[in-house]
């Protein structure tokens, strides 16, 4: 059975008409260099060797039409960097509207237990969980939060994708989408970090917090304060922060040492 029959009515139907009605975004095709291994008519993963080696180099434009080419002889892979690239503006004009139609076509279709493509298929998910968590301004894609948490909820619990784990949870407590089930939330939280992401470990130690356990809830905020990305530091520190003045300094100084010992990805319960 191909894993793909959890996406609504609804959004197959807005999916499969963005399809039907919006073409390929057209971009300036470049011919291929005659010293090149490859050309247009060269094999789908061929090509897609090649749009990765010229992105790599910097050749965007090359990459986008080797892309576009192995795409069009239906390899997921090349519609999946297709669709990244146009949802960051990346070597093409930022289009949100065109990346999820290319994400849709992927999560439409499916994907076979154990297939090489499964990696594509959950990023299109959580990505296009993402676009109908915010919607796309000026266009047919509007909020739909019971869907991102759906999209969520699958790529969490059938791939166990950390990310998604991470999200859900969010949903969970902020009740987006559906009931708030803090006690669910703790679940993904915890098996996200237990996979190794720091935001999720800095949120859990948060709920913890607020449930009366300071000291642990504490140590985890700190720990994941002092092992995070710059960017998620912007919203990390002021969590971390506002628990750290409510804690007597007892609960600090033992947090701070307890911090020392945590990271992502270990089982420190």
């Amino acid at each position: 059975m191909r894993i793909g029959d959890f996406l609504s009515a609804r959004a197959f139907v807005i999916g499969a008409a963005l399809i039907a009605t919006v073409p390929l975004a057209s971009t300036h095709c470049f011919a291929f260099d005659p010293k090149d291994s490859v050309n247009k008519d060269s094999g789908p993963f061929a090509l897609f060797k090649f749009g990765f080696s010229a992105y790599k180099d910097g050749r965007k434009d090359e990459a986008v039409e080797a892309y576009r080419y192995a795409a069009e002889k239906g390899h997921t892979g090349s519609r999946w960097a297709l669709a990244n690239m146009y949802a960051a503006g990346d070597g093409v004009a930022e289009n949100d509207l065109e990346a999820f139609k290319i994400y849709s076509e992927i999560a439409r279709e499916g994907v076979e237990p154990g297939s090489e493509n499964t990696g594509f298929f959950v990023n299109a998910l959580i990505s296009l969980a993402g676009y109908y968590r915010r919607g796309i301004p000026d266009s047919p894609v509007s909020v739909d939060l019971a869907q991102a948490r759906q999209l969520y909820f699958q790529a969490a619990s059938t791939f166990g994708v950390a990310e998604a784990q991470f999200q859900l949870a969010r949903m969970l407590l902020a009740g987006e989408g559906g009931a708030v089930n803090v006690q669910q939330a703790k679940k993904w939280l915890n098996r996200a970090r237990k996979s190794g992401h720091v935001g999720a470990m800095g949120v859990f130690g948060n709920v913890l917090f607020n449930e009366g356990h300071a000291v642990r809830g504490l140590a985890y905020m700190t720990a994941a304060l002092n092992q995070c990305a710059p960017k998620e530091r912007t919203w990390l520190q002021p969590m971390q922060e506002q628990a750290f003045s409510i804690a007597s300094e007892d609960e600090r100084r033992t947090a701070i040492s307890m911090a020392q010992g945590i990271h992502p990805g270990s089982d420190d319960d």
